[in-house]
């Protein structure tokens, strides 16, 4: 087989394994990297390099590679943009967490969000009260996005922080 046809097919196999191994973690906050994210990123990178390449380690089988990526995705967007059934098989939804001043407590549970991150969410957009809000919604980048009645506060997005829990919480 052709060499370089051996290279797109190993980064087509790759890059679909890994958009489904992002799918099926679940990541809703991958705008969110902690150091363990960074360095799980860079050893995947490390790791599916030889997969895509193999033996050729030349200038241009890499660039083959990256080629394949970039098209990858670039069809993968537009794909997704136009089939609904596609989209939602592949993008995360948002996720409502209070409606009309009712906390959805299954939802803020299976998503492991505490009634801190949720107040400190709402602090940050000035409301003080659950019966205050509208709508709360988690979004897919890992905001959680405020909304209330009141035109007059401020209606802005909070970056939810994970919580990791330390040595001492495990005993």
């Amino acid at each position: 087989m052709n060499e370089y046809l051996d290279i797109i097919l190993r980064s087509l196999a790759v890059y679909a394994f890994m958009i489904v191994a992002i799918r099926l973690s679940g990541k809703k906050e991958l705008s969110q990297l902690n150091t363990t994210d960074v360095v799980l990123i860079l050893l995947i990178s490390n790791a599916v390099q030889n997969a895509m390449v193999g033996n050729n380690t030349s200038l241009s089988g890499g660039l083959v590679a990256a080629a394949v990526l970039f098209t990858l995705n670039f069809a993968l967007k537009k794909l997704m943009f136009k089939s609904k059934k596609l989209r939602d098989l592949i993008s995360q939804h948002p996720e409502i967490l209070i409606h009309n001043g009712k906390l959805n407590f299954d939802k803020l549970s299976e998503l492991d969000i505490t009634n801190e991150e949720l107040e400190e969410a709402m602090r940050e957009h000035g409301v003080e009260r659950y019966k205050d809000v509208k709508l709360a919604i988690l979004e897919v980048d890992g905001n959680i996005s405020i909304i209330t009645g009141d035109e007059h506060l401020k209606q802005t997005q909070f970056k939810r922080k994970r919580k990791h829990k330390s040595l001492g919480d495990l005993n």
